[in-house]
């Protein structure tokens, strides 16, 4: 599910100006499961992936994070140990926010922390959504609405079908066949390591059913 869809663009942005960025190269571990979150970020630019792992290692996708949003935030408010890891898919620009920092800019701009709650709340509920679709949902749904939360970026995406399976928790067999049917029916074209969504309209129909 994509938080973003109905925030103002840009809304993030004064996190931004307060502090330079960090920059981190693809594959750069930027917090790991189980830590202090000492503070969250701003994704000035680049592709970040949040994650869970298992004991035994099974990794689940929980979001694909793209330029503009934020990450890391509700181990951040709650002061538990972070949940989940979160991982740079591409090269990045991220900015990070403490105490200090989030603090003076909720104190300058009320609205800004009542937005703040808006975001934690679509957190609880595309965590809810995710459980829903693992309990109850075909494959093939699953598959389509995870494909949508790339909606509205313009262009390939860099996923491939091991991301897929660990985020709905399927097969890569099942996956494959899945994006097979979508792309003969020109829902999607496949490259390498990458999905393009030519009909997002298709897919949300089915995802309607």
């Amino acid at each position: 599910m994509n938080r973003e869809l109905d925030f103002p663009v840009g809304i993030w942005e004064t996190f931004a100006t307060q502090r330079p960025p960090v920059r981190c190269s693809s594959g750069y571990l930027i917090y790991l499961q189980d830590t202090e979150a000492t503070c969250f970020y701003y994704l000035k630019s680049g592709k970040v992936k949040s994650f869970i792992q298992s004991a035994d290692g099974a990794e689940r996708i929980l979001n694909i994070y793209t330029t503009g949003s934020l990450f890391g935030e509700a181990s951040f408010f709650d002061e538990l140990p972070r949940v989940s890891s979160a991982l740079a898919l591409t090269p990045c620009e991220i900015v990070p926010i403490d105490r200090e920092l989030v603090t003076q800019e909720f104190a300058q701009n009320p609205d800004l922390a009542l937005a703040m709650m808006k975001y934690l709340a679509r957190t609880v509920r595309m965590l809810s959504e995710q459980v829903d679709q693992m309990a109850f949902r075909p494959a093939k749904w699953r598959i389509a609405n995870y494909l949508l939360t790339f909606s509205p970026v313009s262009g390939p995406v860099s996923c491939t079908q091991e991301d897929i399976a660990a985020a709905i928790s399927s097969s890569r067999i099942t996956v494959s066949r899945v994006l097979g049917e979508f792309a003969r029916q020109g829902w999607i074209s496949l490259g390498y390591r990458t999905i393009t969504l030519l009909q997002p309209e298709q897919l949300q129909k089915l995802c309607q059913v």
